[in-house]
């Protein structure tokens, strides 16, 4: 009877498996940037977000627009910089790349493989947001596929963000996993979505899940399109809980390849 029972969880953790990677056969590119260029990022896939007013979190950044000091692409990687020096009332200057109007979706897998900076005060995020206009948070959802601040270094935070689900309201679906060499090697930051759940993934492996509950758009705005973003904040409520280390900038994330299958 055991190994009955044995063959049998065995057949099922196949078929899952199987299913898993069937699924993932029949999805096409959709949408990506190798970065075999050099320069600004390309216009036609990315737009800026830009300005220094905190962005809702009292970060100390300024967002610039289309300045290779912030954002470039050379030897094939995209660099988002950020830098100690001051723009109007902001100390630190950095760039917030978004795909808004330009790479919009609704379900399907995102990769992103990155390599993070490190140090206290840094706050790197790849994430989305919804692509409603005007964009009312948190009703229209936020996925964060990767966020980590600088003062607890190797420590990957997953998140997702609605009107009922969210950390002003002591509500928020978060997990987090320790990926030690996060600042020194790059890694594939994943999103797999689809009408039931939105997962993260790092290399392939999930640690953080968020189910459709069926309840309405309060609990699930995830049946719409998102945008993507990429940036790094300095300080802020949580990047610089402990303060920031004005002797580490400049400091980077650098982005391998972003690509979209649906």
């Amino acid at each position: 009877m055991k190994k009955i029972r044995l063959f049998i969880v065995t057949l099922i953790l196949l078929t899952v498996c199987f299913s898993a990677l069937l699924a993932q056969s029949k999805r096409k590119l959709v949408w990506s940037d190798e970065f075999n260029y050099t320069g600004l990022p390309d216009s036609t896939k990315w737009n800026y977000d830009v300005g220094g007013n905190g962005w809702g979190n009292g970060e100390l950044q300024y967002y610039t627009s289309k300045k290779t000091e912030n954002a470039r692409v050379e030897n094939g990687l995209l660099i988002i910089e950020a830098k100690k020096e001051t723009i109007g009332k902001n100390a630190y200057s950095s760039a917030r790349l978004v795909t808004k109007g330009k790479g919009d979706w609704t379900y399907g897998r995102i990769d992103v493989k990155a390599k993070i900076p490190n140090g206290r005060g840094t706050w790197p995020a790849i994430w989305m947001l919804g692509s409603t206009t005007p964009l009312k948070w948190p009703d229209d959802g936020e996925i964060d596929i990767m966020e980590h601040v600088g003062y607890d270094q190797g420590v990957i935070h997953a998140s997702a963000h609605t009107k009922k689900y969210f950390h002003s309201i002591g509500t928020q679906k978060t997990a987090t996993t320790t990926l030690s060499d996060c600042s020194e090697a790059f890694h594939v930051y994943s999103l797999d979505w689809n009408s039931e759940k939105v997962t993260m993934l790092i290399d392939d492996k999930p640690y953080f899940t968020f189910q459709n509950e069926h309840s309405g758009n309060d609990a699930w705005p995830f049946n719409k399109p998102f945008h993507l973003l990429l940036n790094i904040a300095v300080g802020g409520g949580w990047g610089g809980k402990k303060g920031v280390d004005d002797t580490i900038y400049p400091k980077r994330m650098e982005i391998d390849y972003v690509r979209v299958y649906q």
